[in-house]
């Protein structure tokens, strides 16, 4: 791999010595730096704590929306444009077939490479991208196609142009009409999973995260700047904020999460793929057995049973 993490050194080092050895044509050598290699990645990642998953969501190879669309989806045609302003390339929705069945596919994408990284706003959409969202969604409603939202982003973007066309209204609407959408919704957070930005394509029949994805209502970074006046204390904002999907899982804010290899979903993409297509398509075969008021009212109670209150 070209990108390896602070704790990930002495992985570095024995991947670097297996390239030496192959280079030299020294088999023996190999055979046994591999060994060496799976003990080691085994020690490293068997008790990663909370900062070192986010810098795992976080990483640069990390498979991206498009990544999963491109081995997931047959027949793949992308939809474009809100049809009030223009296409946002933060968000990408597609429409084609996994495990024989149509669906519609939207997500939210970071880009890879500097052109691409503008091109897609580091995954920070625009209302547009929202409201683009939101019409590929109500497509989906009108043919009774099931929904995949695949969510990665640090957040909505807070620009001035993006607040002048109404991206507080864009997000409180989404969150509004896909709960009352008529039609199975799966929302699955692959990497960052930022703020309303996440929320906006997050309300669905089921939210399962990746294993090392997270989801927080701050960055890290954020967080330690308004609680501590220091953003360097981001390792200790991500320990207390319990963001990783595990701790989202043992408070029953998240309905599932899918496994990835032990040292990063990015080690082996075609596998993370295979294994979100089987979760859709396991859970989609079992929200079509229900009516459309079932399915509503599920989904309803599901919202309303987060959090607490008192009267």
């Amino acid at each position: 791999m070209s990108n390896y993490l602070d704790f990930e050194k002495s992985i570095k080092q024995i991947d670097d010595d297996i390239a030496s050895a192959r280079i030299k044509g020294d088999e023996h050598a190999v055979e046994i730096l591999n060994k060496n290699l799976e003990k080691e990645i085994s020690k490293v990642y068997k008790n990663l704590n909370e900062y070192q998953r986010l810098q795992l969501a976080r990483h640069p190879d990390r498979p991206y929306s498009i990544d999963y669309i491109r081995f997931m989806l047959v027949d793949a045609y992308e939809i474009h444009g809100d049809r009030a302003y223009r296409d946002d390339p933060a968000i990408v929705c597609y429409i084609g077939y996994i495990g024989g069945k149509k669906v519609v596919v939207i997500g939210e994408q970071k880009g890879r490479g500097t052109k691409n990284k503008l091109r897609r706003n580091f995954g920070m959409p625009h209302p547009e991208g929202y409201r683009k969202a939101l019409r590929v969604a109500k497509m989906a409603e009108k043919f009774n196609l099931p929904i995949l939202f695949l969510i990665d982003t640090p957040g909505a973007y807070p620009g001035v142009g993006a607040e002048e066309r109404g991206q507080s209204e864009a997000i409180a609407r989404n969150l509004y009409e896909f709960a009352n959408l008529k039609t199975p919704t799966i929302a699955v957070v692959i990497g960052e999973g930022g703020s309303g930005g996440a929320l906006a394509i997050g309300v669905a029949d089921k939210l399962a995260m990746m294993k090392n994805s997270v989801f927080s209502v701050i960055s890290p970074e954020g967080c330690a700047a308004i609680l501590w006046n220091d953003p360097s204390k981001q390792e200790h904002a991500t320990k207390a904020m319990r963001i990783t999907a595990d701790d989202l899982k043992n408070l029953k804010l998240i309905d599932d999460v899918i496994d990835e290899p032990i040292n990063g979903a990015h080690r082996d993409k075609d596998t993370v793929a295979k294994a979100l297509a089987d979760y859709f398509i396991t859970q989609i075969s079992e929200l079509e057995k229900l009516s459309v008021d079932e399915l509503i009212q599920r989904r309803m109670d599901k919202i309303l049973s987060v959090g607490a209150y008192e009267e």
